[in-house]
């Protein structure tokens, strides 16, 4: 055996046993007449000594021989620690080697192996493998792995079957585009890599699995950023003979699971807020409920006074920042300046104080009078000692700068803490979303989301007021879930193809197995599913997804490591029936 025990496991309880031990060695310290290594494995560190007593000589400068990072194999005995260490667990032993083999020597690294790493994010992509030997990495893919066991153990008792679905499929129009694989023995023709399994889910519904679920890899070729990558991983559910209020709950109550049993936390409430309610409250359909500052439509208080920039805008609206009012005059200008920004696009702000003998100072007192900005305060939810930040302008572009200011603020002030979790369901999405710049309607989540009972009739003349039979679990401000009662009926689902713009010939040439597939007795369904990544992340108490992806890739879709995308060869492209013209 390469060892009896691992490095995290010697305890007191081990003195005077005789042990293999084997690993990489982390660190080296030699006094002259004693030497002591290191020696890290996945599950924690264990010092080794040598010294010039008890070990022999050539033992002792084979010792000294090893760098950083070389794979060893240790014999010997379980020792008590001279000087102990608290902040390890082995630290009240160590092992008094008396064979050492070296299984294989290891370059310098490129940065340092320990949990502050003078590594840069850049190199530690690069060397990925090694990064994964710190602590911080390791355990966030532990991490992960524990909260995968967990939401299978859920849905496991729950009655839910996992079952796995193709990776080469037909590509169609899902929203994002569509990575796509080219096939050698079909000339001309490609696969696709699946958005998510969605067709396939409804698939095993019209089959008569009735609880579905896949842990699965989907791919979208769209933009990255710290919560998105091309490739990402999702709890794909799936269930047959449900409403709404069933889904609702069982999800509920794998969140509950995966908070109670990943963080210790127990959450009473599933707050249910409508689409509208949360663009209206907080200019976002995922809003982060820890913290308050909802927000106040100002119009009927504000637009009664000589001020043009209010009068002409279709929304004024307002946040009372808490314990802001003290800001300087230079602090808010940096405020002004911040939401001015190219990111935010807002033209200006227009704040009130909220002084603590009652009375208000505001950028606006030649225009509003003190009973104005009390009016203000009252629809704000502002209190003595708070800062009322108002924007203006058209309403959905408002909503959105104010909900981003409102974001920074409570970043600002600490209110966004790691260690507290705040879920709620967004629901009663529109099915139809306008783009402006074509003026078609297409499917705010994806084609095959059921409208609400008894709406859609409203499809002919009032599309954007359909509301879908959709919902979305959001976390901390991040939507960790979304989905939707299905369509079930070929006929319903011709007339939402019909209102995408879909001909009939193209809706059968993209969709004409599922359209088939309903014909043969689907069940009414319904589902969600969950962004492991994310997810993950969150309940590990951090922004991004990319430290709890093994080997995850860069800001441009690049995998640093391996050095993909790469060009292939033209033998290969041949083969493929493929000729490039770049």
């Amino acid at each position: 055996m390469y060892r009896s025990h691992t490095c995290g496991e010697l305890r007191a309880s081990h003195i005077g046993t005789e042990v293999s031990l084997s690993g990489w060695a982390a660190k080296s310290r030699d006094k002259g007449f004693v030497v002591w290594i290191d020696l890290r494995d996945r599950y924690g560190l264990t010092q080794l000594v040598f010294d010039e007593e008890r070990s022999t000589p050539e033992l002792l400068a084979l010792a000294r021989t090893i760098s950083r990072e070389t794979v060893i194999q240790v014999k010997g005995s379980v020792i008590e620690r001279a000087s102990k260490n608290d902040n390890i667990a082995t630290g009240t032993i160590e092992v008094l080697v008396s064979e050492l083999t070296v299984l294989n020597n290891a370059k310098l690294p490129p940065f340092t192996i320990e949990d502050d790493t003078d590594g840069g994010e850049d190199i530690r992509m690069k060397y990925r493998y090694l990064d994964i030997r710190r602590n911080p990495i390791k355990n966030n893919l532990i991490f992960r792995h524990k909260v995968a066991m967990e939401v299978r153990k859920y849905l496991s008792d729950q009655n839910f079957i996992e079952v796995e679905t193709p990776y080469l499929i037909k590509s169609t129009p899902e929203g994002a585009r569509d990575f796509l694989v080219p096939s050698r023995m079909n000339e001309g023709q490609f696969y696709a890599l699946p958005q998510s399994p969605q067709t396939f889910k409804q698939l095993l519904m019209v089959g008569g699995m009735d609880k579905y679920f896949q842990i699965v890899k989907c791919f979208r070729d769209e933009d990255l950023r710290a919560d998105r990558q091309p490739e990402f991983t999702q709890i794909d559910c799936e269930m047959a003979f449900v409403e709404q209020e069933d889904i609702l709950n069982i999800f509920e109550g794998l969140t509950r699971h995966l908070l109670k049993e990943i963080n210790g936390v127990n959450v009473a409430e599933f707050p249910r807020i409508t689409y509208d309610e949360a663009m209206a409250k907080y200019g976002n359909d995922k809003p982060d409920i820890r913290f308050g500052m909802e927000f106040g439509e100002l119009n009927a208080v504000a637009q009664h006074k000589d001020f043009g920039v209010f009068n002409s805008a279709e929304l004024v609206v307002g946040i009372a920042v808490p314990g802001a009012a003290n800001y300087t005059r230079k602090e808010i200008d940096k405020l002004i300046d911040w939401v001015k920004r190219p990111q935010v696009g807002a033209k200006g702000m227009v704040y009130v104080k909220c002084n603590e003998d009652g009375t208000y100072k505001s950028s606006v007192d030649k225009f509003y009078d003190q009973e104005d900005l009390a009016k203000w305060a009252t629809a704000t939810g502002a209190q003595k000692g708070d800062l009322i930040c108002v924007l203006s302008g058209e309403t959905n572009k408002t909503r959105a700068q104010l909900s981003a200011l409102r974001m920074e603020m409570a970043e600002r002030l600490g209110l966004r803490k790691a260690d507290e979790f705040a879920p709620l369901w967004v629901i009663d999405f529109p099915l139809l979303e306008l783009d402006e710049e074509t003026n078609t309607y297409h499917a705010m989540h994806h084609p095959f989301t059921s409208p609400k009972p008894g709406q859609i009739e409203l499809l002919d003349e009032q599309p954007g007021a359909v509301k879908a039979n959709a919902y979305d679990l959001v976390l901390n401000g991040n939507e960790i879930g979304g989905g939707s009662i299905r369509i079930h009926d070929k006929e319903t689902q011709a007339i939402m193809f019909k209102h995408l713009g879909f001909t009939p010939e193209e809706a059968k040439e993209q969709f004409g197995f599922l359209m088939d597939a309903f014909q043969y007795g689907a069940p009414p369904h319904g589902g969600i599913a969950f962004g492991l990544d994310r997810l993950v992340a969150i309940l590990g108490g951090k922004e991004t997804i990319r430290d709890f992806i093994a080997f995850p890739k860069n800001n441009s879709g690049r995998d640093v490591m391996i050095d993909a995308p790469a060009t292939i060869d033209n033998e290969q492209l041949s083969e493929l029936h493929i000729k490039l013209d770049l």
